[in-house]
């Protein structure tokens, strides 16, 4: 059967494109290499979901290889099977966004001009979007009545500019801590901020409200509140969807796609043609399967007759911190507020989303603080360790009861800039191979000093105000380890095919019925959370589709 647009991928990126396309008539198919879930699959079941990874391959049929550089400049390398990391993030259909915790910041229109805002770095590809945040606005707006973002706008100093004056559904519940936070904040001159999430309050576009259950992050959601590709795009819309159907190979002319090939889960390989295309296999693997395209028009990969695919692969910079509050040193009303079960801390600051150090204006980035996860094995092994010594039976009972039960931690999560580089890019593997033969994908690693440093300043700021709510035992991290579900780039979008693989449209260069609309796209990634511009843009995508096709 020929189709008007094939679709490869089912998550934030290929979504929006689906729903806009099916539902204007047009003929769609999605070719999803996962399985499809409901509602009703899935539970709170921390072993399978967060100890055995039911939602991701197993490592011995499907595996990355990460080569990391190290300090003295060598490379070590890294076989997934064997050292157990990978960057698998949700393989089903609605892909990672089935996963996410939903904290949707847009992004702010310096973010698409980093190097004329704050200038070149040294070592860094840091370049302008070829589209503004003017031109991406209608669509985040789109998102916010579509997929359905509830909050309530907070302005600031560096609030960006919006068409609306509030997003449409109102805030979640939250904890009485956020109080505290709010409190603290105002003491120290700093600007809380509601974080505004994917998540439904109360029933609405034919979904669920949230249950208040506390397990959103690495979780299915069971009510269909959260704003998942899945929930919100693909059961309402008339795309065909091909579950267990992994593409392999990308067939092509000179000049456009002519069939994507699939294996079906008994191994059986089909064929299908359409008029469009649209990649969106998350940013490595979508990289990977036009690399694996090898033919006679395009030598080193579909649409890379540039060697730009696989490229300034980027991640989000930052950290993690957190702070402890204890019932000893709280009133009784704020051992209860500490304590309520499921609902939200969802506050935010953006004050150092750009700030100046030594005269110099650096671009800085986010700060989400949430509850601890609730996941019961991991904060259950917090408490091993007595005095650095491990300690179990009744002594493990009870210090494990103490803590659940008369404390509670307060995290933060830093997003800054992953800037990219020559150094962290996508490549496939000359020897490993996965299930279906087909070489696998390499995440070369490398993260700029410059992160950590902006990292750093951004973490500072965010345990002034654990230390000013009261928190103890307060620590922080910050890293240039990637965090794998949110990885972009790899197939950048500009104005000049030497130094990019799409056109501002998000068409490739070089092909002219190819469109790649997950994360890879991005030059850069700003300092927020990927998911609301991945379905901002795959919305503005499916218009520019729309526009074609009917012409």
């Amino acid at each position: 059967m020929k189709y008007d647009v094939c679709i490869i991928g089912s998550g934030a990126g290929g979504a929006p494109i689906a729903y806009e396309l099916s539902n204007a008539g047009f003929n769609v198919v999605v070719l999803e290499k996962g399985k499809e879930y409901k509602e009703e699959d899935f539970t709170k079941d921390e072993v399978g979901v967060c100890r055995r990874e039911m939602f991701t391959p197993p490592l011995k049929e499907e595996q990355h290889v990460i080569n990391e550089r190290v300090e003295d400049g060598g490379i070590t390398r890294h076989v997934g099977s064997e050292s157990g990391w990978n960057f698998w993030n949700g393989s089903m259909v609605g892909g990672s966004s089935n996963l996410m915790s939903g904290y949707f910041h847009r992004m702010k229109p310096n973010d698409f001009k980093l190097e004329s805002v704050y200038g070149k770095i040294e070592g860094a590809n840091v370049v302008d979007w070829p589209i503004s945040y003017e031109d991406l606005e209608p669509y985040y707006e789109k998102v916010e009545r579509v997929v359905g973002v509830s909050g309530r706008v907070t302005k600031h100093k560096f609030s960006e500019p919006r068409s609306t004056p509030n997003f449409p559904h109102a805030k979640l519940a939250e904890s009485g801590v956020t109080k505290w936070f709010d409190l603290a904040c105002g003491n120290l001159g700093f600007e809380s901020i509601a974080t505004p999430r994917a998540i439904l309050p109360l029933n609405a576009l034919n979904r669920n409200g949230c249950s208040y259950s506390n397990f959103c992050g690495s979780y299915g959601c069971a009510t269909g509140a959260k704003g998942s590709a899945r929930a919100a795009l693909l059961q309402r819309c008339k795309a065909k969807i091909i579950t267990e159907a992994f593409v392999y190979r990308l067939e092509s002319d000179a000049t456009k796609i002519t069939s994507a090939h699939y294996y079906d889960k008994e191994g059986i390989s089909h064929a299908i043609t359409a008029k469009i295309f649209v990649l969106a296999a998350q940013a490595i693997e979508s990289s990977r399967l036009l690399l694996n395209s090898k033919n006679r028009y395009f030598k080193n990969g579909i649409a890379n007759n540039s060697n730009q695919v696989g490229k300034n692969l980027i991640f989000s910079a930052g950290g993690a911190g957190e702070g402890r509050f204890y019932h000893e040193h709280l009133t009784p009303q704020e051992q209860k507020d500490l304590m309520q079960p499921g609902l939200f801390f969802n506050r935010s600051l953006q004050d150092w989303y750009e700030y100046e150090e030594g005269g110099k204006k650096y671009k800085g980035g986010t700060i989400d603080f949430l509850f601890e996860h609730a996941n019961i094995i991991s904060r259950a092994r917090r408490e091993l360790y007595k005095d650095g010594k491990l300690i179990w039976g009744e002594a493990l009972a009870k210090k494990m009861y103490q803590s659940l039960t008369t404390s509670r931690v307060l995290t933060f999560e830093v997003f800054n800039d992953w800037l990219p580089t020559d150094g962290c890019f996508v490549s496939v593997d000359s020897e490993v191979k996965d299930k279906f033969h087909m070489p696998v994908g390499v995440i070369n690693l490398w993260g700029h000093p410059h992160d950590l440093k902006v990292g750093e300043h951004l973490a500072k700021q965010a345990a002034k105000v654990l230390e000013k709510m009261g928190a103890q035992d307060i620590s922080m991290s910050i890293s240039s380890s990637p965090p794998p579900n949110l990885v972009a780039g790899g197939c950048r979008f500009g104005d000049d095919p030497k130094t990019s693989v799409l056109d501002r449209e998000c068409r490739a260069h070089e092909l002219e019925n190819l469109y790649v609309s997950d994360a890879s796209f991005m030059p850069t990634g700003g300092s927020v959370p990927y998911t609301w511009t991945i379905y901002a843009n795959a919305f503005r995508v499916a218009d520019s589709i729309l526009k074609r096709i009917k012409s």
